[in-house]
């Protein structure tokens, strides 16, 4: 294995080191800024291509946020605004790669290839996730906090004693940070030289928790230095810099130097779920200046410019997106069949005394139900 990107001669030691402020090509405004940053830009196929997914993944999000108001979802944790990272994400891994993603990266998923049904199974109350994790190379959306960092590692390191080239990437947010599995995972990675690329979404808040009272670290990739890994932060909110910064780390860590750990500073629109109240604890200013900083209007802004897309382009986009978003409200305003059956079945290999006894008695009922049907 190489032990530095064929993409620059740069040492190792010298890749992967946190800026002292985060990796940006675009400004606010879409305009290119003079950054010295060393990683590559993405060219422009690849960047109108991730604008495309942009515009899906936002349409998807507003249409699952829709769906909780019609009892569609139990709950839906809104994406909206982190869009870049969700995508670049999703764009920096091979279809042999694994990605193992939080309650809130559904667009991630979709954007990797799951059904968007099966995307939303798990949030609807099913009691599986809704895909299958190993044909599609991508766990469950996991809802404890961090715990799929350390199943990341654990199958990046499998993988890495198998001798294939397949990486891990895991998602969490600012609020994984604070938990003692983040800790576990990033040092058995660091130890054992996994090829596991961390991505952590600093949207600002742990639920309600400022990241101030969270860590006192110049930065949460600095956290990667001690553990001796690569590490890097970018500014979640440029779609350049984050698919730059995300596939030169996947590259790094598939050339066998090691773990990544990847902070993008980005901020979430909506609130924490749909059952969160976030004016309690943030301002409407704050809100709109992030706006301002929409990933998907800088990129649109930048590939105009370039000549790569216009309003006819824009539009066919916005038209796909919404003929997508039709397909889901359709297919998840449908009734799925229930079998009460399975609240039993996938329990325990074998049924406990107490669960067949419980079986009984609600296949009991639901006779009782449908002989008074007929009556």
């Amino acid at each position: 294995m190489t032990t530095t990107s064929d993409l620059t001669s740069e040492p190792t030691y010298r890749k992967f080191l946190p800026a002292d402020t985060p990796v940006q090509y675009l400004d606010e405004s879409g305009e290119l800024t003079d950054s010295h940053a060393r990683y590559p830009h993405p060219d422009d196929d690849r960047l109108v291509e991730m604008y495309r997914l942009m515009v899906l993944g936002r349409r998807f999000d507003a249409q699952a946020t829709a769906l909780t108001k019609q009892g569609r979802l139990a709950v839906y944790p809104s994406s909206h605004g982190q869009d870049a990272c969700q995508i670049a994400a999703a764009m920096c891994l091979r279809p042999t790669d694994w990605m193992f993603p939080t309650y809130r990266d559904s667009v991630a998923l979709a954007a990797r290839g799951v059904d968007p049904v099966q995307v939303l199974t798990l949030l609807a109350g099913d009691w599986h996730c809704g895909y299958d994790p190993a044909a599609l190379r991508t766990a469950p959306q996991c809802t404890p906090l961090a715990t799929q960092l350390l199943h990341a590692a654990g199958v990046a390191h499998g993988e890495d004693l198998r001798g294939t080239d397949t990486i891990a990437l895991a998602l969490c947010g600012d609020g994984g940070t604070s938990e003692g599995d983040f800790h576990e995972a990033l040092n058995f990675a660091a130890v054992f030289h996994a090829p596991v690329v961390f991505l952590v979404q600093n949207n600002g808040f742990a639920i309600s928790v400022p990241l101030s009272r969270q860590t006192a670290a110049p930065s949460l990739a600095h956290k990667g230095v001690g553990y001796g890994i690569g590490s890097e932060q970018v500014d979640g909110n440029d779609p350049i810099a984050m698919l730059g910064v995300m596939q030169e780390a996947a590259h790094f860590v598939r050339s066998g130097n090691g773990p990544v750990i990847v902070e993008a500073h980005t901020y979430r629109i909506d609130a924490h779920t749909n059952a969160d109240d976030a004016t309690r604890y943030r301002s409407a200013a704050e809100v709109e200046e992030w706006i301002r900083r929409d990933p998907i209007t800088r990129l649109e802004t930048h590939l105009r410019a370039r000549g790569r897309i216009d309003d006819a382009a824009v539009a066919a986009i916005a038209d796909e997106a919404e003929a997508a978003a039709a397909d889901l409200r359709s297919k998840m305003n449908a009734d799925r069949p229930v079998d009460p059956a399975d609240l039993f079945r996938h329990v325990y290999a074998e049924p406990t005394p107490q669960l067949r006894e419980q079986q009984a008695q609600v296949e009991a009922e639901l006779a009782a139900a449908s002989d008074a049907q007929e009556d």
